[in-house]
């Protein structure tokens, strides 16, 4: 083997272990460089060069993270099996210790969270009836958030939120609670239903009652009317009979002149003779007249009382 094929292996092998060592480290992860087992030194994200067989890199996601904690069978308090499931948002928390703890704290993270949360609901849903837990599923998340949070604080990590997926009663049980809800659900709505017809019968006899009272008030307001028109008049007659007295006493004396059949001489410009034909029921009598139709020698008309 001559000497350039010597250089050509030499170089071949220079660059596998060179490239052997090359890793790239990501912006959602963070990396860990040990060095004969012994802890080196904190990867950024970018480019890192180990030394291949001796150094080694342990990459941690630091992206929020669910790991399901799988349906369990739990008894309640009133002695009901109920299925329960829930999920767990975390993140490994960004920087050096944090990423280091995640690590050197706990064995495995992710399998430690999903038991600790399945220890923790037995406790919680143990001590509560089925209805109880159903209604109360906030209380339940915040109580399983508050204990892993506080359990997996040394560990890097962060608890972001826990839900609950299910609490699911026998099917038995199931129906039976379906029954009772669509009986409060009928119940309810025969409530609603009652309250809503008395409101229309109450809204009807208010409105029979404005009619009433509108009736009543046009009934007023009409006989108010005619009082008032009434009055108008007799005040008007007192008014008129009041500026035409001397003649009010004229029609007296006709009145009683012809009530005793006798002749009366009524002057020919005088108001009455408008009206004494309607009012006393007289009739002219003949005399000798002149062009103008008056009395030739008293210029005034003569009246007899009309005969039937």
């Amino acid at each position: 083997m001559d000497t350039q094929n010597i250089l050509y292996i030499i170089a071949g092998a220079l660059a596998l272990f060179f490239f052997a060592g090359v890793k790239i480290v990501r912006p959602t992860h963070r990396g860990l460089i040990e060095r004969l087992g012994k802890y080196k030194k904190f990867a950024e994200p970018g480019f890192h060069w180990i030394i291949p067989f001796i150094d080694m890199m342990y990459v941690v996601n630091i992206t929020e993270q669910m790991v399901d904690a799988q349906p369990q069978e739990i008894i309640t308090n009133d002695n009901l099996n109920a299925s329960v499931d829930a999920q767990i948002y975390f993140r490994v928390i960004e920087g050096e210790e944090n990423v280091k703890s995640s690590l050197y704290n706990v064995n495995d993270y992710r399998l430690q969270i999903v038991n600790l949360a399945r220890t923790t609901l037995r406790n919680i849903i143990g001590t509560l009836t089925l209805r109880s837990a159903n209604s109360e599923r906030g209380k339940i998340n915040a109580e399983l958030h508050n204990t892993l949070k506080n359990e997996t604080s040394s560990w890097g990590i962060v608890i972001v939120r826990t839900e609950l997926k299910q609490i699911d009663p026998p099917h038995d049980v199931q129906e039976t609670m379906n029954k009772v809800v669509k009986a409060e659900n009928e119940k309810i709505a025969a409530i609603d239903y009652a309250t809503a017809a008395e409101t229309v019968a109450d809204g009807v006899k208010r409105a029979k009652i404005k009619e009433a009272e509108g009736y009543k008030r046009a009934k007023v307001l009409h006989a108010e009317g005619e009082a008032e028109a009434i009055q108008l008049v007799n005040v008007a007659a007192d008014e008129y009979f009041t500026g035409n007295a001397q003649l009010l006493r004229k029609l007296e004396a006709v009145e009683k002149a012809l009530m005793s059949n006798a002749k009366i001489v009524v002057p020919a410009g005088t108001e009455l003779i408008n009206i004494i034909g309607e009012m006393a029921g007289v009739l002219p009598v003949p005399m000798k007249k002149d062009k103008g139709g008056n009395d030739a020698e008293t210029g005034s008309r003569s009246f007899l009382p009309r005969t039937t």
